[in-house]
């Protein structure tokens, strides 16, 4: 070991920092490296800009073993050194030995640099050349006051150099930041257009509800007056003028256009989106529309159907597919019964049209007869399923299936429906 080395003013709660550059000569191979330390009081050990270790207790010398850290070139031994009171000093030695060759001693002698330890963030690679200056000798080994000394040996395992995996590198990691950048940026122009489609579904919902509030009040007004004028005009003709039957016709087609106006400004009407409004439809029209039938029209609806939201398309579309299927109940089944049925199922909403009449076979029957060909376009229209389960002599029943939409519809859309899966249905044991 050399000789005890400190700046050239000692004072108490002092820290100040030496370094001391050697070199490794090229083409050789270090076989070992033992250094050994000590502080009076406190030391933090730095190689190469790498800290390596640190000690409190200057009555200790610790031993490092700095094999693997050496290799031929330039190295920096940098020290942090504390004095809490009274005198200051450090003692060190590293001996490297190279094998075949001379080997290379690094002592504590005035060749050593020493700086104030007022800088933050020192790495113990260099001093600022304005305040460095060369180290004091302070006495041999066992100078006063360290006559009794060393104590102990400490020794610490050898010591491998850091492993820099690819992650802990400035480029991966700028790479990982810019990613991360991106996707931020990839997230909030998303938001932005999510909340810009919200906003335009809202406006246009608001535009539907006023289109429905005008066609009612305004078309609705004038077909009244019409159908008022045309009952007038009818009551003031004979029982026999021919123009009274013109004018009963006339009013006839207008309580239809009334009707179909209802319909369209139901369909149209944002705020009867619902699944439960339009439940509440299809029962009102079938009970209407058969009451002017032999057919007595039987309801088996699912008790609390959710106020859950349903599409204008979907709506419309299977609403007229349920029309359509009412028609032909009444124009062809011969019977005298029909149960409309609505329930759910899984994330579909399942409509049944049953009746007790003559049935068909449906081997024989093409794709148009009945306007079941439309039926089956509405629904394919809406991801949806029709099917139709008869038999001559045993009635017939349409099974109707539409895809419910997922709760959070205002921010992801509706997941589709179109997969195998999706439309394959159970429907045996269906009425015959």
């Amino acid at each position: 070991m050399g000789k005890w080395i400190w700046d050239t003013n000692t004072f108490d709660k002092q820290t100040i920092r030496l370094a001391k550059i050697f070199e490794v000569p090229a083409g050789v191979k270090v076989a070992s490296a033992i250094l050994l330390i000590t502080v009076d009081n406190g030391y933090t050990l730095y190689i190469d800009g790498e800290e390596i270790g640190r000690g409190s207790d200057w009555r200790t010398v610790t031993e490092y073993d700095i094999t693997k850290l050496l290799g031929p070139g330039r190295h920096v031994l940098g020290v942090e050194a504390f004095n809490d009171r009274l005198e200051g000093g450090l003692i060190l030695g590293l001996h490297i030995d190279l094998g075949s060759q001379s080997a290379i001693d690094v002592t504590s002698d005035g060749s050593w640099m020493v700086g104030p330890g007022n800088e933050r963030k020192w790495n113990g690679l260099t001093l600022n050349p304005a305040t460095a200056h060369s180290a004091i000798i302070i006495g041999p080994m066992h100078a006063h006051p360290w006559e009794r000394w060393p104590y102990g040996l400490a020794a610490v395992p050898p010591i491998h150099p850091q492993v820099v995996h690819f992650w802990q590198r400035g480029w991966f990691l700028l790479i990982v930041g810019c990613t991360a950048a991106a996707a931020l940026l990839f997230s909030l122009w998303l938001l932005a257009q999510l909340s810009a489609q919200a906003r335009s579904q809202k406006v246009m919902q608001i535009e539907r509800v006023r289109i429905a509030r005008d066609i009612h009040d305004d078309l609705g007004a004038r077909l009244t007056q019409l159908l008022l004028l045309g009952e007038v005009a009818q009551r003031e003709q004979a029982e026999t003028a021919p123009a009274r039957a013109q004018f009963t016709q006339i009013c006839d087609h207008a309580r239809e256009l009334a009707h179909a106006m209802d319909e369209v400004v139901w369909a149209i009407n944002a705020r009867r989106d619902t699944v439960r409004d339009f439940v509440t439809q299809v029962c009102k029209y079938a009970q209407a529309f058969l009451a002017s039938t032999s057919i007595r029209c039987r309801l088996d609806i699912e008790a609390d159907m959710p106020d859950m939201e349903f599409g204008l398309q979907e709506r419309r579309n299977l609403f007229l597919a349920v029309k359509e299927a009412l028609n032909n109940a009444a124009k062809h089944s011969g019977g005298d019964e029909l149960f409309l049925r609505i329930r759910r199922q899984e994330q579909r909403l399942v409509v049944e049209v049953e009746d007790n009449g003559r049935g068909f076979d449906t081997s024989q029957t093409g794709g148009e007869r009945n306007g079941l060909g439309n039926m089956e376009q509405r629904l394919a229209e809406i991801s949806g399923i029709c099917a139709i389960v008869s038999q001559p002599g045993g009635g017939c029943m349409l099974y109707f299936a539409v895809p419910l939409p997922v709760r959070r519809r205002n921010w992801f859309r509706r997941a589709s429906q179109n997969g195998s899966d999706a439309n394959k249905i159970d429907i045996s044991g269906a009425g015959s």
